[in-house]
């Protein structure tokens, strides 16, 4: 009886070990609190995409690894983009957004649901998937938000280690920049601080002794003029562009495969294209799962939980 106190007690500190990052989450089983009747389901949202070649090796691939992990619940899916939506719509094919996934889920009798995202920083489209999940709130007993790609550090070491596995040989990591050979990440980037993310992730790949690869934003900073100063002062020859996005779609064949790649030609590189969205990637994936395992295990602290704890004299560690 003793070795088993032990070995629960263990067990919940490390729960509480790992909830404490960021002082964000407190452990707390999802699955356990269920009642009879309740009935408990996994949203995953994703921005979207037209292209049927890339949906398939990504947000279809991380569905069918989800439905293979989460045995238990039952998986529905989910689009944010109200463009993609419609133009699916006219091929026939419907993708509800969040908010209609979520009333319909209502209407069949769940009461608990975990979201998770597939976007890659906690940015707009997280903002606006918060609030669609705040005002169905009141109709269930529960909903979980999970993390997008990039929320804490050690998701973006992660990141890392993967892209260098993925993209080169470490070995040969001091050969290719002697050669000049160069890799530029293409974020899709945005307006609003969380932009802050791209640069986090260029400062760490070099942190990490990568010198010649480097981050870059469409719509954001770091921007293509950043880049391309790395490249000069890094005396790149040869550059490899790679979406740094979870779907290999407009952007990835278009401002990527060709805006991107015909400036840089004209400032005298050799350059390659790796047309392969993030969620391709088996190891991305995995962080994705990982997060909702931890979501199952963890409920979400807000701020103004936070602050009524410290009004109560309670210690912050």
């Amino acid at each position: 009886m003793k070795k088993l106190f032990i070995l629960l007690f263990l067990c919940n500190l490390t729960f509480l070990c790992s909830a404490h990052e960021g002082e964000n989450f407190v452990a707390s089983d999802m699955l356990a609190s269920m009642k009879p009747g309740d009935k408990a389901a996994l949203l995953m949202v994703h921005f979207g995409t037209t292209h049927d070649d890339t949906r398939a090796l990504t947000i279809d691939a991380i569905n069918a690894k989800a439905r293979e992990a989460f045995p238990d619940l039952e998986i529905r899916e989910a689009f944010t983009s109200r463009i993609i939506i419609r133009r699916l719509k006219a091929r026939g094919i419907e993708k509800l957004t969040p908010l209609d996934a979520m009333l319909r889920l209502r209407s069949e009798g769940y009461t608990h649901v975990i979201v998770q995202s597939s976007n890659i920083i906690d940015g707009v489209e997280m903002e606006s998937l918060r609030r669609d999940m705040e005002s169905v709130q009141p109709f269930f007993k529960e909903i979980r938000i999970g993390t997008p790609l990039l929320y804490s550090v050690e998701d973006a070491e992660k990141v890392v280690e993967i892209l260098n596995n993925r993209l080169t040989d470490t070995q040969n990591q001091k050969a290719s920049v002697k050669k000049g050979e160069h890799f530029v990440l293409v974020g899709h980037g945005t307006y609003t601080p969380s932009t802050a993310i791209y640069s986090q992730m260029d400062y760490m790949l070099k942190a990490n002794g990568l010198s010649n690869f480097h981050v870059g934003t469409i719509e954001g900073y770091p921007s293509f003029e950043t880049m391309l100063a790395q490249l000069k002062a890094g005396k790149a020859k040869q550059v490899t562009l790679v979406p740094f996005m979870f779907v290999a779609g407009d952007h990835a064949k278009n401002d990527i495969a060709e805006d991107w790649k015909e400036a840089l030609e004209k400032e005298g590189y050799t350059v390659n294209v790796r047309i392969e969205g993030l969620g391709q990637v088996p190891e991305i994936q995995e962080i994705f799962i990982n997060h909702i395992r931890f979501m199952l295990k963890h409920r979400m602290l807000n701020i103004m939980e936070k602050k009524a704890g410290y009004a109560a004299g309670k210690d912050v560690e």
